[in-house]
């Protein structure tokens, strides 16, 4: 019976650390999202400040940048997802990374409910292992008792 009880306590364990495991995995994407969101909010504010011949710098990728002028800010090309962009007038710009903002608050939204319920699992587990744990100590002191009075009555 105590192989038993230690199988199942190895058991949770490794069940804990999948759930630690895919608790952290879900945090690191909730991560990327408001990583994503500071990128939609400095953009939002760019295309708030910036006017028509304003020089900024435009990144080329690989760390490398270029000067250029902004001929007409009143038209912004924003991103549609699946590769596909749009040229948009300024408000409309603002109002579809506004979109984004929301969609990625949703989601976060939906990744941090994923996060409770795989906590809330973890600490049902964490207080199974415990029990478990309990009952084979006490289990050990009912047999070391048992022994010692075995020991008792053979003297």
């Amino acid at each position: 019976m105590m192989g038993g009880g230690q199988q199942q306590l190895q058991q949770l364990s490794q069940e804990l650390e999948a759930i630690q495991e895919e608790i952290e995995e879900l945090e690191a994407e909730i991560e990327g999202f408001r990583t994503e969101q500071t990128a939609i909010d400095e953009a939002i504010e760019a295309i708030e400040t910036l006017e028509t011949g304003s020089t900024v710098q435009v990144p080329l990728g690989g760390g490398a940048y270029v000067r250029a002028e902004v001929q007409d800010i009143d038209e912004v090309v924003v991103s549609l997802g699946g590769g596909y962009a749009a040229e948009q007038e300024q408000g409309d710009a603002i109002d579809a990374l506004e979109s984004k903002q929301d969609a990625l608050d949703d989601r976060i939204d939906e990744v941090q409910a994923e996060i409770d319920d795989l906590q809330s699992e973890s600490d049902q587990l964490e207080q199974q292992a415990q029990q478990m744990q309990q009952q084979m100590q006490q289990q050990q002191m009912q047999q070391m008792q048992q022994q010692m009075d075995e020991e008792g009555d053979d003297e």
